[in-house]
């Protein structure tokens, strides 16, 4: 294997010499340039797998590069280092595909670990590249969105996992995918030209679910007018997606876990058995393990299902996707609607990026569908953002939330824009008290300055929009 090229940009020596000696005794391969046009051509010119880059140079704006960079789609991954850290930096950065950012100065491990993090997430995103191309017409694994870290070594499991026939687990929150990662498993596995069924647990009740699972002969229960095939009939030979298995109950869970050690099955009513061919992903939003100490889950059960375990992060967890997903579901309504809709502005998506999003992708994907419904404008901004947020969650007696994903939203609401204000008047309190001396007034109220100065910069507040005191104390930063 070819050791990894690196390209470090930066107009000072000591950076570059430095990142040179602690990277190259590493075993990578590193060259260094102190001006940004001549580095962005040596990018584009394919030698180099990564690059260090300086987003202030003399010649070009280290944003550029990254601009130019994704334009012309080479494949390198980015590491930003810059002084200049800040939330709307940040997000302009994930916007341009940019995968870390590191603070000046740094020391060489913080170095070495990005660095490390950046090589092993190329790796699996190029060896997943051949999975996606392998998927069938029946599912493409592109309707996942994603190039996190997390996501990325997901997709290495599914690419280990899915050509056996293995029992996977999904966990993870409501809306966080869990049945396209089951649908990716299937497409990629030997049972691919099979059946992909699909169960919600939670939807039927306790004796429905074994005559819906099993099926029934004739005559087994009133009703039972003729015999009818279970969905583990209909699914032989391929996968059998049990979606929120924590609903089952224990007499249920007692007859799935013959099944899956005996591969029999008995038909409600027969007396004779069926041999079972299936492949079982089965998926929970809850603490399966906690359930089976409150005697609420079977303990063999639980191990049954647990052979080959996959958690779905939270979307809260994987921020640097959020830009990937609106985008993707923007073009997606913008088709479907079409309107003429180029993108978020930078407030409205510092506003959804740094959203807990409760309701994971699915919330998101609402979201940016009812957005793309009423903005007349061709940049979604934060007045569209707010008018969404205060038309669904405007805390008037009449409007209780109906689920516990809902609750969670007007939490959230609530915390950014009521607990907003009162922390944006905090800083205009102590900062008048301060007659405009931002050290001073960090002080008084038992902050850092820099911390008290970042709070500023948030809401929007400026020193110049007071009578300042004293020059050097006063200005941001």
């Amino acid at each position: 294997m070819e050791p990894t090229k690196i390209l470090v940009i930066d107009d000072e020596p000591a950076i570059c010499d430095g990142c040179r000696l602690s990277l190259s005794d590493q075993g990578f391969v590193v060259d260094t340039c102190r001006q940004g046009t001549q580095g962005l051509a040596m990018l584009l010119g394919g030698e180099y797998d990564l690059a260090l880059l300086d987003m202030k140079l003399p010649d070009i704006s280290g944003m550029k590069i990254l601009q130019n960079v994704k334009q012309e789609n080479s494949g390198v991954y980015v590491i930003v280092m810059t002084v200049y850290s800040s939330v709307k930096n940040d997000v302009d950065a994930m916007k341009m595909w940019a995968f870390d950012y590191i603070s000046k100065p740094f020391t060489d491990d913080e170095l070495l670990i990005s660095v490390k993090r950046a090589v092993e997430s190329k790796r699996l995103k190029e060896e997943n590249l051949a999975l996606r191309h392998q998927l069938s017409d029946r599912y493409d694994f592109s309707n996942i969105i994603g190039e996190t870290p997390q996501i990325l070594k997901i997709f290495d499991s599914i690419r280990k996992v899915a050509p056996t026939d293995s029992t996977v687990m999904l966990s993870g929150e409501s809306g966080t995918g869990k049945e396209l990662f089951a649908r990716a498993i299937h497409a990629h596995s030997q049972r691919a030209v099979r059946r992909f069924v699909a169960v919600d647990c939670s939807t039927f009740s306790s004796s429905l679910l074994e005559s819906e699972l099993f099926g029934h002969i004739k005559g087994a229960f009133t009703g039972a007018v003729k015999d009818k095939a279970g969905i583990f009939d209909i699914a032989k030979h391929g996968s059998l997606f049990l979606d929120e298995v924590a609903n089952l109950n224990l007499d249920i869970q007692a007859k799935l876990l013959r099944v899956m050690e005996t591969r029999e099955f008995k038909p409600v009513g027969a007396d004779r058995l069926k041999k079972s061919d299936v492949r079982i992903i089965a998926a929970t939003n809850r603490d399966l393990k906690m359930m089976v100490g409150e005697g609420n889950f079977r303990e063999d059960f639980f191990y049954r299902l647990n052979v080959f375990p996959i958690f779905i992060p939270p979307l809260r967890e994987r921020r640097d996707d959020i830009p990937r997903l609106l985008y993707h579901f923007l073009k997606l309504y913008c088709r479907q609607t079409g309107k003429p809709i180029d993108g978020f502005s930078d407030d409205a998506l510092e506003m959804l990026v740094n959203h807990d999003w409760p309701g994971n992708v699915r919330q998101l994907k609402n979201v940016v569908e009812r957005l793309v419904i009423i903005s007349d404008d061709r940049i979604l901004n934060y007045r569209n953002l707010s008018d969404h947020w205060e038309n669904k969650y405007n805390n008037k007696p009449n409007v209780v939330p109906k689920t516990l994903e809902d609750l969670k939203a007007v939490k959230q609401h609530l915390l950014e824009n009521q607990f907003g204000k009162i922390e944006k008047a905090f800083l205009q309190g102590a900062f008048a008290a301060a007659e405009g001396n931002i050290a001073l007034a960090a002080r008084q109220v038992g902050m850092q300055r820099s911390n008290f100065s970042a709070l500023m910069k948030k809401h929007g507040l400026a020193a110049n929009s007071f009578h300042p005191t004293s020059g050097e104390d006063n200005r941001m930063g």
